[in-house]
This record gives structure tokens, sequence and C-alpha cells, in this order.
């Protein structure tokens, strides 16, 4: 089929239009790349028909990377609908299209796809476009999300709560409190327990104590940041066991935290970790420990002065500056 457009008034916009219809694949791509460049909305119709309907799924993954560019409704329908495509490279570049959206004009037009995308069986789809949902923080998207934490799908269920936390979604705590205890996947009681960080009060801190005891090290990784994030006090004692943890990163995140609780109680307990094996860790227990503010403290801080990493040596310092500055402002009281 010959493509014909009024705005192509040149000879050279119309041999571009032509070459869409060439027999060779590398044409029609080179085709679809050269006229993306040109970011003139004239192009749509055809960027859009070769995503739909071209028989090269190199030809269909270019246009869906390309159309990306532009946030219309022709550009947006036909990316999802390239959520179906036969082509795996091609079905994810569609996806990545669409969670660059920025507009959420845009967004809006992503809702009657996703009610279409109605079972199981289109798990990619809704996936994908639960994630470009995401970052739009439409409120209009707050219940299809809602909808999407009992989908079969662990990506799906992981990509609803994204949604609902960027969007603050408070009704949503009570079964982001449930999936975060009981979710079969990891991934998915991951992303709740992050998102419980939007909770405005205490209410979150059983579920997220009892996520630092989780049989996957990354949830109780991620349940120790999100205390610290949410500054829960009442949180101090599981923080301090969790420093025992087998994995070094979860020990990372609890020292932060308990750096943020600012409770001096801690002192003692983060002091011990200026000798654990990880730098990482001695860096971090460092800039806790200026975070404190316990003068009790110094003494280990100045014997971290000649450890042999850099980074910790500089946290040493910064966190002895920190609590010198504090104990000289509160005696000048």
């Amino acid at each position: 089929m010959t493509h014909t457009n009024p705005l192509f008034d040149t000879v050279t916009d119309a041999a571009l239009a032509a070459r869409f219809n060439d027999a060779d694949a590398a044409v029609r791509r080179l085709a679809v790349l050269e006229a993306a460049d040109l970011e003139d909305e004239a192009w749509l119709p055809l960027l859009a028909d070769a995503l739909r309907h071209d028989t090269d799924a190199d030809v269909r993954r270019t246009a869906a990377q390309r159309l990306g560019a532009w946030e219309t409704d022709e550009a947006v329908d036909a990316l999802c609908a390239a959520l179906d495509d036969a082509d795996t490279d091609t079905r994810e570049a569609a996806a990545d299209s669409l969670a660059a959206l920025k507009d959420p004009v845009a967004g809006e037009r992503l809702l009657p796809h996703l009610a279409d995308a109605d079972t199981d069986a289109d798990a990619f789809k809704r996936a994908a476009l639960l994630r470009a949902l995401r970052e739009l923080r439409l409120p209009s998207a707050a219940g299809p999300a809602l909808a999407a934490l009992a989908n079969a799908s662990p990506f799906v269920r992981r990509e609803a709560i994204g949604v609902l936390g960027w969007l603050r979604h408070v009704d949503a705590l009570p079964q982001l409190k449930h999936i975060a205890r009981t979710d079969a996947s990891t991934e998915v009681r991951h992303a709740a327990v992050g998102a419980l960080g939007f909770a405005t009060d205490d209410g979150v801190i059983e579920t997220l104590i009892h996520a630092l005891s989780d049989r996957a090290w990354r949830v109780r990784e991620e349940a120790a940041a999100t205390l610290g994030k949410l500054r829960l006090v009442a949180a101090r004692n599981a923080l301090e066991n969790a420093l025992s943890d087998d994995y070094w990163q979860v020990t990372l995140q609890a020292t932060r935290a308990l750096g943020r609780l600012r409770d001096v109680a801690s002192t003692h307990a983060v002091s011990e970790l200026l000798t654990f094996p990880i730098s990482n860790v001695r860096k971090e227990a460092a800039l806790s420990l200026g975070e404190l503010g316990d003068t009790h403290a110094l003494a280990v801080l100045e014997a971290a002065l000649d450890d042999g990493d850099p980074e910790v040596r500089k946290a040493a310092r910064i966190a002895i500056a920190q609590i010198s500055e504090r104990h000289a402002s509160h005696s000048a009281r």
C-alpha cells in the first residue's frame, strides 16, 4: 500500500514516505529512524502504521522506540497495541516508551487499555500499563491498581503497588501491609514494604518489624530503609537486632536507619560496627554516630581515623566535627 499525505509536499518528503513501503526491511527501518528524527507530527501516521503492521520485527521495534518521543493519542494507542505484538523485543520497547510518558493527559489514554487487559493472559500488558501510569500520579489510576493487587501475576501486583505508592494512596495501606507479610513473591513483598514508606503514622511499624525477619534479605533491607525513612523510634530495638543480619546490606540499612532515629541509646551498638569487615558498613556506622551526636562515640571515631579505607576516615572526620559542633552549641546555651 502506498501512503500519501498532503503535508509531504516536497520531493524529499515524498521519497522518504515511499521508503516506508520498500521491499527491503532495512530500508524501511532507516525510513522510520529518519522520519522520527524530523520530530514532525505529520509523520506520526506512518510511524504508527509501521509499528502496527510492518512484517519485520526490527522495523516494529524501532518504531516502538521512536514513538516514545510523542505523547499524542495516536502514538499512545499504537504503543498500547504493540504490547500485544508477537515479538518480545517489540513488546518491551513499547512498554519502555510508555513508561517514559510525562504528560498526565496522555496517561489518561492508558486507562481504557488497562480496562481491556482484563485477564491473567494479559499479564505483560497489564504490568506495562501500570508501570507507565506509576509516575504520572493519576488519581483515576488508583481503582485499577487496587484491583490489580489480586492479580495472579506477581509482575502485575508489583506494578500495581508502584502506582499506589506514588499516589500515596492511604486507603491501600491495609492491603499493602497484608501483602508485605504474606505474598509469595519476594519482589512483591519488597515493593509493598517500600510503599509503606508513605504512611503518615506508626500504624505500619508492626508490619515493618515483621519484615525485618523476612526470608529474603532484600525485603529485610527494604524494611530497615523504610523504618529509617519514617523515623519510627519504637523500632530501635528491632533495628539493633538487624545489625547482626547475615547480609551486610541489611546491616548497612539498619545502621543508617538508627542514625536517622537519633536515639543516643544506639550509640554502643553502632560503634561496634566500626570494626565491621565491610568498609561500606564502617563508613555508614561513622556517619550514623555523627547523627546520633553522642560524645561517648568520639573515642571510637578517633580510632577510625586510622581506618584503611579513605571513605571511612572521611566519614569519621565528618562525624567528629558534627558531634563536636553540636556539643559546643549545647554548651553555649
